[in-house]
């Protein structure tokens, strides 16, 4: 009975897992086009947080009213902190005005939770001592022992001070211990500390089990499903599990852009681990969406996090370009060098010939063999001729790729810069709105895409630029393979349309249609679309015509 037991445990596990097998391909793609749609998840939050604004505008009642700036609080929490700070502490001058102490030592507390997220430590520690732990309700108490636990953890964990650290780990410590007293066994804020606690002594078994519970007590693709994620991302990651580390990570990160949060740890965490794998393309296109999503939520404590990562990134960016230089210098070696070769080769052949037309006049009897002998130099000659040919194609195409990469390099770092200046011009208009209470205001600049429209515009327009800057003759030479017909004229000058831009970037080898898609922000069947209607114009051979686009500007092969 206990054998057949063991093998139905077997089989039931077997089933399991390759139900849930992981393929982080596939979730990959799935998180970037969450990306490509996060402006619609922050509109859905946006729509919400303009009903519950709305409402509370016109609220009367005291108690509504701490209700909704309560509900505005959590809407705002992982998305505005100014916002939630605002709101939390309305909450706290309606339970100061309604002589509600447990009410508002909890609203405190919450309050200094969100300030040492943010990295307002001195904020955090004045608002505690604001609250008696002991002269209050269990719920007031739980959340000020959550909000200490919290503080202390992150000031141990930011301090070069040791002794401050060891000060600060103990008084975590302390307050965890108090959580776990205090709140329900099934509440996040509980299953969150025992399963960190159980995880640091090292009771792997018992804390993954710990995580099962949790996982189970949230709804899955929600906020706290994205907190649940992450933490059970660093219970693999203690494991050294890479692949379901990899896919937690990914959850957290997926969940939080579909519920449209700005407070991301997961999305940096997962650049951190991709650039480790030495995947940094995908590393930067991650922690610059988490960079943009830190500075419009307005914490330091994020940016501090990212800077490392971006310092990584840019570091791996070089090395890259410096293999690739120290590369085009040795194939320029072995090209020079065998040009050399090539050089006494023909000496050498010169000089043979020589010979062989003064044995030919010595032996004037021999004038068949000469003549055969005549016939395999010439075609020697001819071989090394296509040899210096095709040298001279291969060494226009190194300089070519050279004058490409400094052309667009150069470009990307000026880019950089301005971009750069432009946000923290935008960070300190933003400020100043905020600062001066213009939320109407505020609401109508950050809705208007006049903004990314122009700055959509200067990128192409610095696209266009560069690329007939390296390829005056494009267009030309790009109509000369259309009927007549079909050619295209530009509206302005040095200036593509969608159609030649999306041919440039395959000129430039990026063929595909989901990065170009991605780039000129369009779809990607209208990418295909787009491809396929230029090709049906094409003037002869349109199954070669992307070939003989990437062909433009090369020498003609003789």
């Amino acid at each position: 009975m206990q054998n057949l037991r063991n093998v139905i445990l077997l089989l039931v596990v077997i089933v399991f897992s390759s139900a849930t097998k992981i393929d982080m391909d596939k979730e990959y793609k799935a998180l970037d086009n969450a990306i490509a749609h996060s402006h619609e998840y922050l509109e859905q939050r946006e729509r919400t947080i303009g009903k519950l604004t709305e409402v509370y505008r016109h609220a009367t009642s005291p108690s509504t009213r701490y209700e909704l700036a309560y509900q505005l609080y959590e809407a705002y929490k992982p998305y505005s902190s100014d916002s939630a700070l605002y709101y939390i502490g309305q909450c706290i001058r309606y339970s100061d005005d309604a002589g509600k102490d447990s009410q508002a030592a909890f609203c405190r507390a919450k309050m200094a939770h969100l300030c040492s997220t943010v990295g307002m430590y001195t904020e955090a520690i004045d608002i505690l001592k604001e609250v008696d732990p002991e002269k209050v309700d269990r719920s007031a108490q739980g959340a000020y022992y959550v909000s200490a636990n919290h503080l202390y953890n992150n000031l141990g964990y930011h301090t070069s001070v040791e002794s401050l650290r060891q000060r600060y780990y103990a008084l975590s410590n302390e307050y965890e211990g108090k959580v776990l007293e205090t709140l329900p066994s099934d509440s996040p804020d509980f299953l969150e500390r025992l399963e960190v606690k159980q995880r640091l002594a090292g009771q792997l078994d018992a804390s993954l089990a710990t995580s099962n519970r949790w996982l189970k007590s949230v709804e899955q693709g929600s906020h706290p499903y994205a907190v649940m994620a992450f933490y059970r991302y660093t219970e693999y990651k203690e494991r050294k599990d890479t692949l379901q580390m990899m896919h937690w990570v990914t959850e957290s990160a997926l969940a939080d852009i579909r519920n449209g949060v700005l407070d991301q740890g997961a999305m940096w965490e997962l650049a951190s681990q991709l650039l480790e794998q030495g995947d940094v393309d995908r590393a930067y296109r991650y922690i610059s969406f988490a960079a943009d999503c830190a500075n419009r939520f307005g914490t330091r404590m994020r940016m501090w996090q990212i800077a490392p990562i971006e310092t990584l990134i840019e570091k791996s960016y070089q090395e890259q370009n410096d293999r690739s230089r120290r590369q085009l210098l040795w194939m320029l070696s072995a090209i020079s060098a065998l040009a050399l070769f090539l050089l006494a080769l023909v000496f050498y052949i010169f000089q043979q010939r020589k010979r062989l037309e003064l044995v030919g006049q010595e032996l004037k009897g021999k004038n068949g063999e000469l003549e055969q002998v005549n016939s395999r130099l010439s075609d020697s000659n001819d071989q090394l001729r296509a040899l210096n040919t095709e040298l001279s194609s291969l060494n226009m195409q190194l300089a070519e790729a050279n004058n490409v990469k400094e052309e667009y390099v150069g470009r990307f770092i000026r880019l950089c810069s301005i971009y750069i200046d432009k946000i923290d011009g935008m960070r300190k208009c933003i400020h100043k709105m905020v600062k001066n209470r213009e939320y109407e205001e505020l609401y109508r600049m950050t809705r208007s895409q006049e903004f990314t429209e122009k700055e959509l515009d200067e990128l192409y327009e610095n696209f266009d630029t560069a690329f007939l800057h390296l390829f005056p003759n494009f267009v030309d030479d790009f109509n000369s393979l259309l009927r007549p017909e079909e050619r295209m004229e530009t509206d302005r000058e040095n200036r593509l349309n969608t159609s030649l831009r999306i041919f440039a970037l395959i000129r430039l080898g990026i063929e595909d249609s989901s990065k170009i898609a991605e780039f000129l922000h369009y779809s990607v069947n209208t990418i295909y679309n787009y491809r396929a209607r230029v090709k049906n114009g094409a003037l002869t051979d349109r199954d070669n015509f992307e070939q003989h686009v990437k062909e433009i500007g090369l020498p003609r092969k003789k």
